[in-house]
């Protein structure tokens, strides 16, 4: 088979952006969704997580889990977000590429937190850092976001 320098060319940046494609979140969106979610107990709260979109030095390749305490409950998606309920308390939010990025949050029962995700340079992959949003920063931040779900909890 012949290939030219034009189509090489061709087939390097398909190749090249399909991955970026498939690494962002797609679905449907906060805004579309929000008012058929289910509502939340009386005793607990429920947590956003959400990170915008952010081409910065390979940022859609890197998707850390983000864990409560411990415990994976969803993925670092670029335009995803998800959303647990969780009783009143305090937690750990965290994610882990070279380091572990942890930010402390305290919940009251029928409180709404929203957890942004930034990316920053690393040595050698970027950092995925968690951020407690005003409530409501966080509503409107979110809004284009689309749903990517979280994982089950036991």
């Amino acid at each position: 088979m012949f290939v030219t320098t034009r189509n090489f060319a061709r087939m390097v940046l398909v190749c090249a952006f399909l991955p970026l494609v498939a690494a962002c979140a797609t679905g449907p969106t906060f805004s579309s969704l929000h008012e058929s979610e289910p509502v939340v107990a009386a005793d607990q709260g429920r947590i956003y997580f959400y990170r915008t979109g952010s081409f910065l030095a390979g940022g859609l390749a890197v998707q850390p889990a983000i864990k409560v305490d411990g415990i994976k409950v969803g993925d670092a998606v670029p335009g995803g977000y998800f959303y647990i309920d969780k009783a009143a308390g305090t937690y750990k939010i965290s994610t882990t590429t070279e380091t572990e990025e942890s930010v402390d949050m305290t919940m009251a029962p029928g409180q709404t937190r929203y957890i942004r995700f930034d990316i920053s340079m690393g040595i050698l992959i970027g950092h995925v850092s968690p951020s407690i949003i005003d409530p409501e920063q966080g509503a409107k931040e979110i809004k284009g976001c689309h749903y990517i779900g979280a994982v089950a909890q036991k």
